[in-house]
């Protein structure tokens, strides 16, 4: 569901677009931290919150780190 939205900051399109690890951070909502593929080689790290379930919203991408590898940990960013 983020997708469109990193296309959109990064000003691309992937190909590519496959989650290959996550981490959950309980807030008011949930922060997931998730490894994507976007590429044969490369990874981005993104930072994705969704809301409590009576406000409504989708989830949005609060953040993301490029130039990641497969085996870069999955840390809070």
């Amino acid at each position: 569901q983020v997708k469109p939205q990193f296309e959109s900051r990064v000003n691309k399109t992937c190909n590519i677009f496959k989650a290959i690890a996550f981490r959950t951070q309980v807030v008011a909502g949930t922060n997931y931290f998730i490894k994507v593929q976007e590429s044969d080689t490369g990874y981005v790290h993104l930072r994705v919150f969704e809301s409590l379930p009576y406000e409504n919203q989708g989830p949005s991408l609060v953040s993301f780190q490029t130039g990641k590898t497969r085996d870069d940990p999955l840390t809070y960013f």
